[in-house]
């Protein structure tokens, strides 16, 4: 426990009106909340608040850890790069789907990959697989493999700070379209888009399980690769006469879900993937 300097029993002592009906912040820290009253944030949390947001002594901020809940906590303590913080309250509150959905993407380039796993996350998606196919106009080493991995998840963990989401979904490693296929739960309803498939969303029946969406890449799936996944249990998708750019068709498909089966209509608990 880091000795703090103590404000009192109002944590937003000293705030302007506006400044206490503005958003509190929110950060990830990557090991379990302390459970005692006073602590230091992570060095990367502390430099974040400190000095990309300049969050002054008194100010809130909200804390999660990934594995459920919130903390709502004051700073009390701004020294050098240490921020330390006095914890206020604790909150169940959950933003997790009801509909829990896998999404295997195609790799593509940085841009539309980021682009994709923010938007899937803030879309409530629950795990997220970049997937390398015969078509991928993206091939990386081992060493740059992993560091685009790291990149991801915290492009993933960024889009839960903004959308108020408290579980982390999962980034898994890059994997081969023909192994991921064989990792599937069998419960799932698995979903490939193709701009000239037959089966539209509204000839689909509410799943029981967990939906698993495969995106391609630029250049599409390969006629095996097609193959492979129907056999693999995949239903041919169409979202209507146009084509969609990949790094728009796993939006456009979340975003469907979402309002037909999901927590655009409905909400409820949820168990992870």
């Amino acid at each position: 426990m880091v000795p703090s300097v103590i404000l009192g029993s109002d944590p937003v002592r000293g705030l302007t009106p506006k400044q206490r009906t503005m958003a509190i912040p929110r950060f990830y820290c990557d090991t379990p909340l302390a459970d005692h009253p006073h602590f230091s944030l992570p060095a990367t949390v502390a430099h974040h608040a400190s000095r990309v947001l300049r969050l002054k002594v008194g100010e809130d901020i909200i804390l999660f850890d990934g594995t459920g809940g919130e903390e709502r906590a004051c700073i009390t303590e701004i020294n050098g790069g240490e921020v330390n913080v006095q914890r206020v309250s604790r909150s169940e509150r959950e933003a997790e789907s009801t509909l829990r959905v896998w999404l295997g993407q195609a790799l593509c380039v940085t841009e539309k990959m980021d682009l994709v796993f923010q938007k899937s996350v803030e879309l409530g998606v629950a795990r997220c697989t970049p997937i390398s196919t015969e078509r991928s106009v993206v091939r990386l080493s081992a060493e740059r493999a992993q560091k685009r991995e790291q990149h991801w998840q915290r492009v993933v963990i960024s889009a839960c700070e903004q959308s108020g989401r408290n579980r982390v979904p999962t980034v898994d490693a890059i994997t081969p379209l023909q192994e991921w296929l064989t990792t599937l739960p069998a419960d799932s309803l698995k979903l490939i888009l193709a701009p000239h498939a037959q089966t539209t969303l509204d000839q689909l029946t509410a799943p029981v399980g967990p939906v698993v969406l495969l995106v391609g890449p630029e250049g599409g799936f390969t006629e095996g690769e097609m193959a492979a996944a129907q056999a693999a249990g995949f239903i041919s998708l169409r979202l209507g006469p146009r084509i969609l750019r990949t790094e728009t068709a796993a939006m456009a498909l979340l975003a469907t879900l979402q309002g037909r089966w999901g927590d655009f209509v409905e909400t409820g608990p949820t168990q992870p993937l």
